[in-house]
């Protein structure tokens, strides 16, 4: 891992991971492949449970793609590792949230980011936006996503004019699920992660694993999948030590202890 681009914390049950690539925390190939090492040892980690993915510095979050690598030769589709772009949007297996801390500029492959991520905390001061086209190309992920998380006229202004979202913009319209002053941000992100932490593992999985497969699907056609077994993570959950220990300690009037298992 090189040191100096990636910093990965771990606060008991939870990892943060700083992206430290002064000026904008740009992100070229070996960065988002050594990203992905960090999410797969996270994923891999039974007693890691929340990730937060937040930029060093209080200007960017991420500007994203690091054109300076584009004009030294690095290709726009390189190999950015099993992850994907950014080391956890495409990562095979990773059953556990990760929140995005948005410290300031989410733009680009930044602002991508943001939207891979599972929960958003952003301070008053960040914003969103898509450069792209402006520079001859498209974004890739975004042009996929963002169309499902805001509006149509409001997803293609930002897709195809550019428009930047303020913090409070992209709350307004669902991309963020809080808000705060600058100081803040990490306590609050920290704050989430805990309250996530404090559930059962293995519910948290199963329900990002039914998120994730029946998100676009009609209810019939959702609850058809779930009901299937082919979701493996509702089973695991269903018949786990963790299940029935939950319902003792509801009625025992006790925290839980949860053994991810």
């Amino acid at each position: 891992m090189t040191k100096e681009a990636i910093r990965a914390i771990r606060r008991e049950s939870t990892l943060e991971v700083i992206l430290d690539r002064p000026k904008a925390n740009a992100i070229d190939a070996t960065t988002s492949r050594e990203l992905g090492t960090v999410f797969a040892s996270f994923r891999d980690d039974p007693d890691l449970r929340v990730a937060i993915l937040t930029g060093a510095g209080e200007r960017f979050f991420s500007a994203g793609w690091d054109l300076a690598a584009g004009a030294d030769g690095e290709a726009y589709d390189s190999d950015f590792g099993p992850g994907g772009f950014g080391g956890f949007p495409e990562l095979p297996g990773l059953d556990k949230p990760v929140i995005a801390a948005v410290n300031g500029m989410a733009v680009g492959g930044g602002f991508e980011l943001v939207m891979s991520a599972d929960l958003v905390v952003a301070a008053e001061h960040a914003t969103f936006f898509l450069p792209e086209a402006s520079i001859g190309l498209i974004p890739d992920v975004g042009a996929i996503r963002l169309p499902r998380l805001l509006p149509a006229p409001l997803a293609n202004e930002v897709l195809l004019a550019g428009r930047r979202l303020t913090a409070e913009e992209a709350h307004r319209f669902g991309l963020v699920n809080k808000v705060v002053p600058g100081t803040e941000l990490m306590d609050t992100a920290r704050d989430l992660a805990g309250r996530i932490a404090a559930n059962a593992p293995l519910a948290v999985a199963a329900i990002l694993d039914i998120v994730r497969r029946t998100g676009n699907l009609p209810v019939a056609g959702a609850l058809h999948t779930l009901r299937s077994g082919s979701v493996g993570a509702y089973g695991k959950m269903l018949e786990s030590e963790d299940a029935r220990e939950g319902i003792r300690a509801f009625a025992e009037k006790r925290d839980p202890v949860w053994k991810g298992r």
